[in-house]
C-alpha cells in the first residue's frame, strides 16, 4: 500500500489520532486518499486498484469514486471501467502551483546546477509522508531520472525528503516521526537512524545524502531552505542513475554548486 494512501485510509491506526480528534473528518480524508492514488504511471485506475492502494473496502471506494465523479474530481471511463483525474483537479493544481512564485525564481538556478552536474535537479515540497516535485531540470545526459513536476518520492529515504526533515521545526519533525513509526513499526528503527543521520549531515556538510537507499540504482544529495513569504520549507535535490554519476562526484563536484545555489534561494520570497 502507498504510504500516503495508508495514512489517509486508516488514520486511527496510522498515527493521525482521528479517534481523539473530533475535528478530523475521516470521510474527507478517505476521499483525498483516492485522489492521491493517481500519478505518473497510474493515470487510470479501476475501483479494485484504488481499494488495494488505499486499503479500503471496494464498497467504500465505489461510493467515493461516484461522489468524486459527480463533483468533477474524477472522470469515469465506462468503456474500460476505470477512472482518471477530472478537470476539477486541474483548477486545484493550477492554483497551488500558481502560488509558488519561487519556482520561476528557482528555475534558472536549478538549470545551471543540472547542466554543471549533468544530473537531474528538482525542487520539492512535503506532501504528507512524501516529497512532491514542483519543478525539475535535467542536465545533458542521455539517461536521467524518470521524475518530473508532480512526481512523488519517499520522505524518509530520499535525499530531498531528508533535507526537508533536517530544516523543518522540531515540532513538525516529531509529528513526521510519529506518523512513520505508526505506519511501519518494524521499519521505523532503520528509518529513524537514517533521518537522524541526515539531520546531522545537513548541519555538518551542508546537504543530505541518499546513495542507493531510495532506489538502489540512484545516487542523490539535497539541501533544504526556507523561501520565506509564508511558504513552507522546501528542498532541492541533485541526482542521477549510478550509471551516470556516483557518490564521490556528487559530494566533491556537485555539492558545492548545489549548496551555493540553494543559499541564493533562502528567503527569496521575503518576510
Amino acid at each position: 500500500m502507498d504510504a500516503d494512501a495508508a495514512l489517509l485510509a486508516d488514520p486511527d491506526t496510522a498515527g493521525l489520532g482521528a479517534k481523539e480528534d473530533r475535528h478530523f473528518v475521516t470521510a474527507l480524508a478517505r476521499g483525498l486518499s483516492v485522489l492521491a492514488c493517481f500519478g505518473p504511471g497510474r493515470t487510470s485506475l479501476a475501483n479494485h486498484d484504488i481499494a488495494e492502494a488505499c486499503g479500503l473496502p471496494r464498497s467504500t471506494v465505489s461510493r467515493l469514486t461516484y461522489t468524486l465523479t459527480k463533483l468533477g474530481y474524477l472522470q469515469h471511463l465506462p468503456e474500460i471501467g476505470r477512472y482518471r483525474l477530472g478537470t476539477a483537479t486541474i483548477a486545484l493544481s493550477s492554483a497551488a502551483l500558481g502560488g509558488l512564485d519561487v519556482r520561476g525564481i528557482a528555475r534558472p538556478v536549478l538549470r545551471a546546477v543540472a547542466e554543471a552536474a549533468n544530473a537531474s535537479v528538482g525542487l520539492g515540497v512535503r506532501d504528507r509522508l512524501s516529497m512532491r516535485y514542483v519543478d525539475c531540470q535535467r542536465g545533458p545526459a542521455a539517461i536521467s531520472l524518470n521524475l518530473d513536476t508532480g512526481s512523488r518520492i519517499s520522505l524518509a529515504r530520499s535525499a530531498m525528503g531528508r533535507a526537508y526533515v533536517a530544516i523543518c521545526t522540531d515540532r513538525e519533525r516529531e509529528g513526521i516521526y510519529e506518523d512513520l513509526k505508526a505506519l511501519d513499526p518494524v521499519a521505523w528503527p532503520a528509518l529513524r537512524a537514517g533521518l537522524d543521520r541526515a539531520v546531522a549531515e545537513h548541519q555538518e556538510i551542508g546537504c543530505c545524502t541518499s546513495f542507493g537507499e531510495w532506489q538502489e540504482t540512484v545516487c542523490a544529495i539535497a539541501v533544504g531552505f526556507h523561501p520565506g513569504g509564508g511558504l513552507p520549507p522546501m528542498s532541492v535535490n541533485c541526482g542521477a542513475p549510478t550509471v551516470i554519476t556516483d557518490a564521490r562526484f556528487l559530494m566533491e563536484v556537485a555539492r558545492p554548486r548545489l549548496i551555493a545555489a540553494v543559499r541564493s534561494l533562502d528567503g527569496v520570497m521575503g518576510a
